[in-house]
């Protein structure tokens, strides 16, 4: 009886696991992961290097808003700047709106359940009517080539090296599609239509040190990688739309009325909403003035993009924002009268609010916000975005309105600063995007919408199931790659999550939050690549993280972590006690461990992820004084563990 007892007593103290583990340290602790060293453009410390380069796109744009036949005409006279080393004998341009011709690989390649990026109509695409080249004092037609969404240009006689300039003019339009796969297009309204125009003129694709010409099509998904440049642009339009657009109004008095104009003035010192044009004015025959047409004129400086939009139905709204530098920004919003019937006013007519505070967070927190204005526009696009101004769904409210204001300003930061190649790495866009999104809805109103946040539920059990399954796409994915019903997560969601372990697990928030600032500040108007993140990160932080970005980045791999064996030293817990994890899964992770005695007193151990570096298991000594109650692995539940019914043995 006593042996029995004995033996009931070890099997109880003893947890064992049937499970075999897939842990290889290896593999995952490869010293060999970096697959260049650092160089004059991109040094080994994550930096712009001495010899960084990269080329210059200035656009100087007129152009024509017909609203009868919903078109576009318009000359852009481009000023292109060959930094490289290279001389260039042709150019590459992006043409984007010729993904909605009805042959165009955009087209060709949607899926038959539709989606986002699916055409509901067809257009011509760019119609390039004419295009001349001025050099060295000479001009003349080039030859050209359009395939699918690219242009490319030949030059007489190659654009030399070091700085040598050009200048390409091109005529052009387009009809503007209603749906514009979720970028741009228009909306009908009781008032008129509401225009959002975005990918409007020819741009330059980017000629870099890693690849050349970078020229993957425009296909929905995979979103854009342009040059840094100034871009002015005028828009001519019937009186009585109202037009926003990137960067600042330079007319503002020809634009507006009298009264417009003072409520305008007025509204860039307030930090509370001041109204612009308000419903009641929409109809007004005296408000729209005699003049048959007006041209609103716009600049902005170091974009690498613009957009605009008109509508007769906007309502407009603004206040004053506060940077971190002690400059001024102008919160702008405008929408129709159908987005302004929310229940207590918390609809549109709160989303200068929301633009306001998010911009004035990121600007505190991460990097000065570059621009004169943020406009938040109200039409057909559920959310997308551009330098200084953003494309919102009219129909959003409450916390939906928050979300969407403050994701799509966001990108302010990611990629509009940091300009990373959206075509091809979306985790450093969306995702990066998705994570600085949490941290802004936690902050705005004390709360008000942190239940809208993502980071709240991403290690529950059920998004770790859905994150981490064998059908997912890995994040070293490009995004028209990524099966459609997993961009969610591995462009948005799972890069966030990953920089949320990052921070709140390996390195800390004061190291983490540091490097990731630096690396804003590095990369600001640049374009860093996915090593040069790595390199900064480890750099400032201070951390070799080549095992994180192999699990996370690299790898599909999951994390399982389980308590596999409680022992008292001579079957004494007075001794004190060894406990033994297992990780069951290719994944590795710093491990919070919790023992409970039954004397009430508690143990939080905190193991590094050097613990797994030999091998799956690890086993610990606890100066425990009475039996062993609980262990649990991850408490707090900060890891993204697959599967959590092995993490706690109980007595």
């Amino acid at each position: 009886m006593k042996k029995l007892l004995l033996a009931v007593t070890v099997s109880l103290l003893c947890l064992t696991l049937g499970a075999q583990s897939k842990f290889n340290p290896k593999e995952l602790f490869n010293p060999q992961f970096y697959p260049y060293p650092g160089n004059a453009q991109r040094s080994a410390g994550g930096e712009p290097g001495a010899a960084y380069w990269q080329n210059r796109a200035d656009y100087s744009i007129d152009c024509t808003l017909d609203t009868i036949a919903h078109k576009v005409t318009g000359e852009v006279t481009i000023t292109y700047t060959n930094n490289s080393p290279d001389q260039l004998p042709f150019l590459w341009l992006q043409l984007d709106q010729n993904i909605y011709k009805k042959e165009s690989r955009g087209s060709s390649t949607t899926t038959q359940a539709g989606g986002r990026w699916a055409n509901g109509e067809f257009t011509q695409g760019d119609v390039i009517s004419a295009m001349t080249i001025g050099s060295a004092g000479n001009s003349y037609t080039p030859k050209y080539m359009i395939n699918d969404t690219r242009m490319q240009v030949w030059l007489k006689e190659p654009l030399n090296a070091a700085g040598e300039k050009l200048e390409l003019k091109i005529s052009f339009s387009f009809d503007i599609p209603e749906y514009g796969t979720d970028r741009m297009g228009r909306l009908q309204t009781r008032n008129g239509w509401i225009y959002q125009v975005a990918q409007w003129f020819p741009r330059l694709c980017v000629y870099d040190d890693l690849q050349g010409w970078n020229l993957l099509p425009y296909l929905g998904a995979g979103e854009f990688y342009l040059e840094y440049g100034d871009i002015r642009f005028d828009v001519t339009a019937p009186a009585g739309l109202l037009l926003v657009g990137s960067g600042e109004l330079l007319n503002p008095e020809e634009c507006f009325t009298p009264e417009q104009l003072r409520r305008y003035n007025t509204a860039a010192g307030s930090d509370k909403t001041v109204m612009i044009r308000t419903e009641k004015e929409l109809k007004d025959p005296s408000v729209t003035g005699k003049k048959p047409s007006i041209t609103w004129k716009y600049r902005i400086s170091n974009a690498r993009d613009a957009a605009w939009s008109a509508s007769r139905a906007f309502i407009m709204d603004a206040a004053k924002i506060n940077l971190s530098d002690g400059k001024k920004s102008l919160a702008i919003s405008v929408y129709p009268s159908e987005s302004a019937i929310g229940k207590k006013g918390n609809d549109w007519r709160r989303s200068t609010e929301m633009t306001k505070a998010s911009i004035e967070h990121y600007s505190a927190k991460w990097f000065s916000y570059p621009y004169p204005a943020a406009i938040n526009v109200a039409g057909i696009v559920g959310g997308m975005e551009y330098p200084g101004i953003v494309f919102c769904s009219y129909q959003s409210v409450g916390a939906d309105l928050w979300s969407v204001t403050d994701h799509e300003l966001g990108h302010t930061w990611f990629p509009m600063i940091v300009g990373s190649n959206e075509r091809k790495y979306a985790w450093m866009d969306e995702g990066f995007n998705t994570f600085i999104n949490d941290l802004s809805t936690e902050e705005f109103n004390r709360g008000e919408f942190k239940d809208a946040g993502f980071f709240g539920d991403a290690n529950s059990d059920m998004m770790v199931k859905y994150t981490f399954n064998d059908e997912m796409d890995g994040l070293f994915t490009t995004p028209d790659v990524i099966q459609q019903d997993n961009l969610g997560i591995a462009a948005y969601m799972k890069p966030a999550q990953m920089l949320h372990a990052l921070r709140d697990v390996v390195l800390g928030k004061d190291r983490f939050d540091a490097a990731f600032r630096e690396y804003i500040r590095r990369w600001a108007f640049k374009h860093p690549t996915p090593w040069d993140f790595f390199h900064t990160i480890e750099n400032v932080a201070g951390e070799d993280l080549s095992w994180f970005w192999r699990s996370w980045v690299f790898n599909n791999w999951k994390l399982d972590l389980s308590v596999k064996e409680v022992k008292y030293i001579k079957d004494t817990p007075a001794n004190g006690s060894d406990i033994t994890i297992e990780n069951l899964e290719k994944m590795a992770m710093p491990a919070v461990v919790l023992v409970k005695e039954s004397n009430g007193k508690d143990h939080r151990i905190e193991l590094p992820v050097e613990v797994w570096q030999r091998g799956p298991v690890w086993t610990f000594s606890v100066l425990t004084t009475s039996e062993i109650r609980e262990v649990v692995v991850d408490p707090d539940r900060q890891l993204p563990d697959w599967n959590r019914n092995n993490n706690r043995w109980k007595k």
